[in-house]
């Protein structure tokens, strides 16, 4: 499939593609005419690629564990991944934690907030 193809089945732009390619996060053949060619296979690893920018890792981080995918019982390649995998992992669990504790504090911002309401205006909240 060419680009635009696969942008529309991903959601990812033609320009995102591309990028991932220039950063070796994806590859493509060429045709004849130098128009980018991507497989089935390359739907499935653009949504692998998009979740791992939504959870906040650079192109270096994912670039360095796409190969588990690539070649999951290759020794050399899964120790390197391993270490930046898990090392992300904590990276993401400590950004949930702190989500968690904001999240707590505007219950309890909600809560004020409601109890104002009801003592005020006797009405109904808004909400």
């Amino acid at each position: 499939m060419r680009i635009g193809e696969l942008s529309k089945r991903t959601g990812a732009s033609p320009r995102s593609l591309r990028y991932y390619e220039e950063q070796g996060l994806l590859s493509s053949s060429r045709s004849g005419a130098g128009q980018r060619n991507y497989s089935d296979v390359d739907v499935e690893r653009v949504a692998l690629i998009r979740q791992l920018f939504d959870a906040g890792m650079s192109s270096r981080v994912i670039a360095s564990v796409l190969p588990c995918v690539d070649t999951p019982t290759d020794p050399d390649v899964t120790e390197s991944a391993f270490v930046t995998m898990t090392h992300e992992r904590d990276r993401i669990d400590a950004d949930i934690a702190h989500l968690i504790k904001t999240r707590d504090a505007l219950d309890v911002l909600i809560g004020i907030n409601r109890k104002y309401w009801a003592e005020q205006f006797s009405a109904p909240i808004p909400g």
